[in-house]
């Protein structure tokens, strides 16, 4: 199954919030995916076994799977070009 990681800086209210929209997004889409909020601090931890990491928080480090922009998703501004990539990766 694939897997998707969504950090923040606490890993409880906006990574959660995203990683529910996000699951939400993935069901609508009949995407199978683990979904999973962490902390910033844990995330190098969790983005080595994940296809696609969602991102809250900025971070200066680059990782060797797809980022993208967790705030289109909490906002909606430029949700659907961050689904379209999100849907790509794991299809």
């Amino acid at each position: 199954m694939k897997k998707v990681i969504v950090a923040c800086g606490s890993g409880v209210a906006t990574s959660q919030t995203v990683a529910s929209k996000v699951k939400k997004i993935l069901e609508k889409n009949k995407v199978r995916a683990d979904v999973s909020a962490v902390d910033i601090k844990s995330l190098d931890k969790y983005v080595k076994s994940s296809d696609v990491y969602i991102s809250i928080t900025k971070t200066t480090k680059e990782y060797n799977i797809p980022t993208l922009n967790g705030i289109a998703f909490l906002t909606g501004m430029g949700i659907e070009e961050e689904t379209k990539k999100l849907l790509d990766v794991l299809k």
